[in-house]
């Protein structure tokens, strides 16, 4: 009998290990459930029903790859992606990767201040533009006051808000589970698909999130020269990138399948989130309205924040520092994000365009941080004996091959079609 205590005393002990390290995966999570990925999605259900729930399946996939190789990055070298960048490379070439970030993070900060924005519109009757100016203005003033800490369990708590709105959703609309599990595994391109599948793929692997990630992972203080602690970090961090990243791909399958449910089903098209919030109301009732518009703006706050962190992280790198917001460099980087998203928003007409096609652009800057990711945590010169293994190496290639195809197939629908 003690013995079996002393088992189940174990498996505590590992279980508030594993929880204690659970939290930089979360913000990277926030990330995808933006609300750049919620016009995607939306889209992807309205237009096509089920049929394109496997590019999230495909997405969070190479996500987890990917994700848990910037944090590889992070836990052994002590530098984020940006200041690896900077000290590694020569400036002619990590200027110009690093400038293009900057912008991929402002076009984030665009969707997830429009997101922030349009919720704001539709639960107080707030212009657009207003809106925007108090979604950035209130995550600039929330980013300077809280520690890392600090925001890290506002977002978790954001999280929880977000997923729970939508299982509220889910058990309000009738799903067609089997078409759902289809979709989920069968890759399927119908006509005129190409240019909302690269949505959804921007929507989820986002090349600010990759910076954010290296720059985070670093909030679990270690000994940098102790391989023991530097291989626990690692499996510890995998099991908080697969729990995470299964949370946002759970959070983005169901707003496809709402969306398909809803308004697929019922030939209805969607042409903005504000729209999609109207036709919810008379077919599942105001609370499911309420439901959605209340967890649109947690998703914007919480993303545009972690977004302001990305920025920060990537401006402060470029001078070969770590993200401090009590540093100005990291805080000018906060600005310049916000400040540019914020201008872009005031010459965009539609709104619903604007998060679709700042999905589009992410998607088009990210091979450049998947390859420069790739490039770095390959070298032996910087990760050591930590550096990726052939195998490793190979499937990381192969991803960045997969979302490069991807991409030039999308520049020759716009530009050809």
């Amino acid at each position: 009998m003690l013995k079996d205590y002393s088992k189940k005393h174990s498996a505590s002990e590992r279980a508030r290990e594993i929880l204690r390290y659970i939290g930089p995966g979360l913000l990277i999570t926030v990330g995808f459930i933006d609300p750049g990925n919620w016009a995607s999605n939306l889209a992807a259900g309205a237009d096509f029903g089920y049929l394109l729930l496997w590019m999230v399946t495909l997405s969070t996939i190479m996500l987890i790859l990917l994700q848990h190789n910037a944090a590889h990055l992070g836990i052994v070298t002590g530098l984020c992606l940006s200041e690896a960048s900077t000290k590694y490379l020569p400036k002619w070439l990590s200027r110009p990767i690093l400038a293009t970030a900057m912008m991929a993070s402002i076009a984030t900060a665009l969707a997830e201040i429009l997101g922030g924005a349009i919720a704001l519109n539709l639960l107080f009757n707030i212009p657009l533009v207003i809106g925007s100016i108090i979604t950035a203005v209130f995550c600039a003033i929330l980013l300077k006051t809280n520690s890392y800490p600090k925001m890290e369990k506002i977002i978790i708590a954001f999280v929880s808000i977000i997923g729970f709105s939508f299982l509220l959703e889910l058990n309000m609309v009738s799903v067609e589970w089997t078409e759902a599990i289809s979709g989920w595994v069968t890759p399927s391109f119908p006509e005129g698909s190409i240019v909302i599948i690269m949505s959804v793929l921007g929507a989820v692997v986002m090349p600010h999130n990759l910076f954010l990630h290296s720059e985070v992972i670093q909030s679990r203080q270690w000994n940098l020269q102790d391989e023991k602690i530097i291989k626990r970090q690692l499996k510890y961090e995998f099991l908080d990138t697969l729990f995470s990243m299964g949370l946002g791909w759970a959070i983005n399958s169901a707003m496809i399948i709402i969306a398909a449910s809803v308004f697929f089903t019922n030939n209805l098209q969607v042409d903005d989130l504000a729209q999609a919030t109207e036709l919810l109301r008379p077919i599942l009732g105001d609370s499911a309205a309420l439901i959605f518009a209340i967890a649109l703006l947690f998703a914007g706050i919480s993303s545009t924040a972690t977004c302001g962190i990305a920025g920060g992280s990537i401006f402060s790198g470029i001078f070969g520092e770590d993200y401090n917001i009590k540093d100005y460099h990291s805080w000018h980087g906060v600005l310049i994000t916000y400040g540019l998203a914020i201008l872009v928003i005031l010459f965009i007409q539609d709104p619903f365009e604007g998060l679709i096609y700042s999905q589009m652009f992410l998607s088009i800057q990210l091979p450049i941080t998947i390859f420069l990711l790739i490039y770095l945590t390959s070298s032996k010169k910087i990760m050591g004996k930590f550096a990726n293994h052939l195998y490793q190496k190979i499937i990381l290639i192969i991803v960045g091959i997969i979302v490069t195809c991807l991409n030039l197939t999308l520049l020759w629908e716009i530009f050809y079609k």
